[in-house]
């Protein structure tokens, strides 16, 4: 395995430290909104230099449990109707929100010609699966039918997410493969979660940085999606198949107990006939897009990102 960027391995080590001399009770001990919390500061403190040429607006859409909050980038100057990217935020169901990856839909937004619609979805435990799973569907199908309102062409309509979210934006590419008047353009799967089981040699040995096995285990408890009815919106990877769904680009992370799982959807793509890429950053860790101060590297990783999200609907 690649060595980890530098200023990564700088950061673990502090966090480490820290850790080590003002110690955190278990996950279990603590309430979901506390580490909520601390996941915001955090990455909000991490990613203070985003593109600031889009305009931003808050709004909320109808989905079948409520009313689903969103957050819609326009970058400045960009021609209707355009390309969207139906964005769904990391954070294993539980934490993360609209503000955790405000910087990174900025520069998919700026970087990737596009319009960027973020998705509030439910979290869990105050909204167990499949809570979640509905809000996303509800959002993508929303944004086509309602495309010409927000200024987009409902033939470029992509899907994308990063770690839980990655497994939301595959569960409803699956969902809409057969749709007759809502085909997505692609979908954009960054370091995704495909698979409830942990039985990938990553998922067996990389305990962390960053993602760890005790969150990993926290995540699946309060979701409560084992041995629901509809658990397969959970495991992408173990649809009866895949054939017909939208062409992707499936990212994975060297240092990251998800990216064995990542590699193998987007192989199973590829033997299905779709039109699939993956591409590996082998020195970063999870959750790196959002983190777009430590390193140079993200950036670079960004850009490539939003080239590949510009070609396909641009």
């Amino acid at each position: 395995m690649a060595a980890i960027d530098p200023a990564f391995q700088a950061l673990i080590e502090a966090q480490a430290k820290q850790a080590a001399e003002n110690p955190l009770p278990p996950l279990d001990e603590l309430p979901p909104d506390m580490v909520r919390a601390g996941y915001r500061l955090q990455r909000q403190s991490q990613d203070q230099n985003a593109p600031q040429d889009v305009d931003v607006r808050d709004f909320s859409l109808p989905g079948p449990h409520g009313q689903i909050p969103v957050r819609f980038y326009e970058p400045h100057g960009l021609a209707k109707p355009s390309g969207l990217l139906v964005y769904y935020h990391g954070g294993g169901w539980v934490i993360g929100d609209l503000d955790t990856h405000d910087g990174h839909c900025r520069r998919m937004a700026a970087w990737g010609g596009c319009r960027v619609l973020a998705v509030d979805y439910r979290l869990a435990p105050e909204n167990p699966f499949p809570k979640g799973h509905d809000d996303a569907l509800a959002a993508a199908k929303w944004a086509f039918d309602h495309a010409a309102e927000i200024g987009v062409d409902p033939m470029r309509i992509a899907v994308g997410g990063d770690s839980a979210g990655g497994n939301l934006a595959a569960s409803v590419a699956l969902d809409l493969r057969d749709d007759p008047v809502r085909t997505l353009a692609f979908q954009l799967l960054l370091y995704p979660a495909t698979s409830a089981d942990w039985e990938t040699p990553s998922r067996k040995t990389l305990d962390g940085p960053i993602l760890t096995f005790e969150a990993m285990r926290w995540f699946e408890k309060l979701l409560a999606g084992a041995g629901h009815p509809e658990a397969h919106r959970l495991s992408p990877m173990k649809a009866d198949h895949v054939k017909g769904v939208a062409p992707a680009l499936v990212v994975t992370a060297g240092h990251d107990c998800l990216k064995d799982e990542g590699a193998a959807y987007a192989e199973r793509l590829k033997d299905a006939g779709v039109e699939a890429r993956h591409l590996e950053y082998p020195h970063l860790p999870h959750d790196f897009y959002i983190m777009a101060d430590i390193s140079p590297a993200v950036i670079a990783a960004a850009k490539e990102t939003a080239a590949a999200l510009k070609a396909a609907i641009g």
